[in-house]
């Protein structure tokens, strides 16, 4: 599992005075970013390597709201892994408390042809190790 911390910013908060929805997904594409990074694949490289990983699904469930200047733990764990796909559970807590899960689906896709293909084997594996260390 992979952490980083964000600091709710002003212009990320609506009416509310809450982290505004739409920005939970813009933590969770950090995430993933970072995710990657500490499996030893910065994003140049991974994109590099012939993956480029889109979302196809996300699901978010809000716990709690998140305020402006709050300092959130956005943490990333991949739980599945197919042949061209992958999923990753992101959990964002302020502190003990959780604010929200985000379950994503990710598949590998030529930017050329806007088709899948399949995960390269070497970062398939990864991916399969790291989702089997979550458990």
């Amino acid at each position: 599992m992979t952490a980083y911390q964000h600091r709710v910013r002003y212009h990320e908060a609506d009416a509310q005075g809450f982290l505004f929805n739409a920005r939970y997904l813009e933590l969770a594409d950090v995430a993933m970013t970072e995710f990657f990074r500490v499996l030893g694949w910065p994003y140049e490289d991974l994109v590099a390597g012939g993956t480029d990983p889109s979302v196809v699904s996300a699901t978010l469930t809000f716990s709690r709201p998140a305020r402006f200047d709050d300092l959130l733990d956005v943490t990333a764990r991949c739980t599945r892994v197919g042949t061209s796909s992958f999923g990753l559970d992101v959990h964002v807590t302020r502190g003990a408390d959780l604010l929200a899960t985000i379950q994503l689906v990710y598949v590998n896709v030529d930017a050329a042809t806007a088709t899948s293909r399949p995960l390269p084997d070497e970062l398939a594996e990864a991916l399969r190790i790291a989702a089997a260390a979550a458990q």
